[in-house]
């Protein structure tokens, strides 16, 4: 877990983790998962009430998806995994073999992005599973980090091979 920073425009708790939110204020550029003992806060920013909205309507229901702009930094094969995660529904799983053959690269490759993803459960990385289990989650395949992945998918309702 990530140590809170005064870098956050928002600290705030959700089912599964506490969030360290930060946006340029024009679109959301991280989402981490910090210390539980980091202190709730948000700026009171128009971006940062919108985004605390979108995350808590998710928790609430998370067929609603989220619709605030984002602002990834990354390279162009990691643009274009971003890119196709988004267009994954909730509750549903797709491998790293799957996505890799539909962008015409490899499971490693796929994987290495989505452990770069800045912006995990808007950037649906946890949709994203191995062949014969659920891989990896934010670069852990266990502990407190892993842990928030099945939670995500049993959220979300998906159903697992």
């Amino acid at each position: 877990m990530t140590p809170m920073t005064p870098a956050y425009n928002a600290v705030l708790d959700t089912p599964c983790v506490r969030l360290g939110v930060q946006h340029n204020g024009a679109a959301l550029i991280s989402l981490d998962f910090i210390d539980g003992s980091a202190t709730l806060h948000n700026d009171g920013q128009a971006f940062t009430l919108l985004a605390i909205q979108e995350l808590r309507d998710y928790f609430a229901n998370p067929r609603r998806g989220f619709s605030m702009p984002l602002h990834t930094s990354g390279t162009p094969f990691q643009q274009r995994v971003w890119r196709a995660l988004q267009q994954i529904d909730a509750g549903r799983v797709i491998t790293y073999g799957e996505l890799a053959a539909q962008l015409k690269s490899g499971p490693r490759a796929i994987a290495s992005a989505c452990r770069a993803n800045p912006i995990p459960i808007v950037i649906p990385c946890h949709r994203v599973v191995a062949r014969n289990g659920l891989g990896g989650y934010s670069g852990a395949r266990a502990g407190e980090i892993f842990a928030i992945k099945p939670w995500l998918l049993r959220h979300e309702g998906a159903v697992l091979r």
